[in-house]
């Protein structure tokens, strides 16, 4: 099946995937970092949304 482009949310809300532009803007936007902090933030504790959201101190 063919991604959805009207539907700006991640699938997987427990993952971030900074490989899609979008995406990454639906998280540093979720999170009010820049694209850096989020990153950085995934490099240091991984793709976890949870891990990650804790890393940014959010």
């Amino acid at each position: 099946m063919a991604d959805d482009l009207t539907n700006r949310g991640p699938q997987d809300r427990s993952r971030i995937n900074l490989s899609e532009s979008w995406e990454v803007q639906y998280w540093t936007k979720k999170f009010g970092v820049t694209e850096q902090q989020l990153r950085d933030a995934v490099k240091a504790v991984g793709s976890g949304a949870d891990a990650v959201q804790k890393k940014l101190g959010k």
